[in-house]
């Protein structure tokens, strides 16, 4: 019991001694808040604006041209001539490449002779229908004058239908063989390979790349060259959701490219996909750009500014100037009369680059854009080369009280 009662004695004097302790403490703590709260605060102001301030989406994309193609043979064969090469540029129908056609002229010349023996096999079985047919006159003649039987009647009757039916064979052969000359004539064409394009203004049509030289043996829908359409370039860039319900067909943008610095290029949204893709949660956009002077390349990275929304006349501040405090975003005006911090907490609009917009309330003046983490509402504070900065502590021409270094 005695030793029970010595423990419980121990632990009441220590439970004093510690309430002592932490009351010094207390008082040492709101001592210094309260010294704390009496130093100013070195700060650095800028005065609130009434300008403009823009919302401005800033993308990256790659630029690819309005549209291109390959020019590839419809036949096989050896490349005997390639008349063009990288970067030329070419216009509709131009010739760029010509095959070897020795056996296509051969196949033509032999649709040709082959088209002239129908056409004398035509005119033998004319002779002889004409023949028929005169025959057949004759033996109705003699048949009405009782002179032929009805019996060679009928054998000129007949010969004159077998005739009537060579004819036929013979025009029938004749068309053929004009067809099997006229797809000879298309298969010699093929030798000579041409570009298809439509030539409008504005549009520069060019050779992208090479892929065969003179001499190489061709199968049919072999690549030769690829055709750039590089006069309207399209930018592809991918907006996330953030910024896609704000993206809009027909809107303008800016476009710059690294191979240009402090140059930029007008463009604007010709599409945008409906959808965003499930693993970027991307939609992709597509701007036209024209390139008149064909500077800008396909395969350019671009960076490309959208401009949302824009506001005139209302109040920017600089974005370094918001706090939070208490879960409250604001900002502390300075009172450069009184040497004070008033926090002010406030709505934003548009925050575009190191500048935001404030909706409400409505402020003047100049707010604190340095230093304001250390401030609290009613803080006092202290601007440098102020003739006030040795007044508001207890060092000589020092900043809260702070001594000049050097000095003691």
């Amino acid at each position: 019991m005695k030793k029970n009662l010595t423990i419980l004695i121990v632990l009441i004097v220590l439970g004093l001694l510690g309430w002592q302790i932490y009351q010094k403490v207390s008082s040492r703590g709101k001592g210094n808040a309260r010294q704390r709260r009496n130093v100013a605060v070195a700060v650095e102001t800028k005065p609130v604006l009434r300008g403009s301030i823009k919302d401005v989406g800033l993308f990256t994309g790659t630029l690819y041209p309005r549209s291109q193609f390959i020019v590839a043979p419809k036949i096989s064969g050896r490349l005997e001539k390639l008349l063009v090469n990288v970067g030329d540029r070419v216009k509709q129908d131009q010739l760029v490449a010509i095959l070897d056609n020795d056996e296509y002229v051969q196949q033509v010349d032999q649709a040709r002779a082959e088209l002239e023996v129908a056409k004398a096999n035509l005119e033998e079985s004319r002779s002889a229908l004409d023949i028929a047919n005169r025959e057949l006159e004759r033996a109705k003649a003699l048949r009405q004058k009782k002179i032929a039987s009805e019996s060679e009647l009928d054998a000129a009757d007949a010969q004159f239908k077998a005739q009537t039916a060579k004819h036929k064979v013979a025009l029938a052969q004749v068309a053929q063989k004009k067809a099997a000359l006229k797809a000879t004539d298309v298969r010699l064409s093929y030798t000579k390979i041409c570009v298809s394009c439509e030539s409008e203004d504005g549009r520069w049509w060019v050779v992208g790349e090479r892929f065969v030289d003179e001499g190489a043996m061709l199968a049919p829908n072999n690549s030769i060259v690829s055709v750039l359409d590089i006069g309207t370039l399209t930018a592809v860039i991918y907006v996330t959701e953030r910024y896609y319900p704000k993206v809009q067909v027909g809107q303008s943008t800016t476009v710059m490219a690294d191979a240009f610095p402090g140059k930029s290029f007008s463009g604007k949204i010709v599409r945008m996909a409906p959808l965003l893709k499930e693993t970027s949660r991307q939609a992709r956009v597509e701007i036209e750009i024209p390139n008149p002077d064909a500077l800008l390349k396909p395969g350019m990275f671009v960076r490309v500014q959208i401009e949302f929304e824009r506001h005139d006349n209302t109040t920017v501040i600089p974005l370094s100037a918001l706090v939070n405090r208490e879960g409250r975003q604001g900002i502390f005006l300075a009172d450069l009369q009184k040497m004070k911090a008033r926090f002010v907490p406030v709505n934003l609009g548009i925050v575009h680059g190191d500048s935001a917009e404030v909706l409400e309330p409505s402020i003047s003046g100049s707010v604190i854009t340095m230093g304001q983490h250390l401030l609290e509402d009613g803080a006092s504070i202290i601007l440098p080369g102020s003739r006030h900065s040795g007044d508001q502590g207890k060092g000589p021409k020092g900043l809260g009280g702070v001594p000049p270094k050097g000095r003691s």
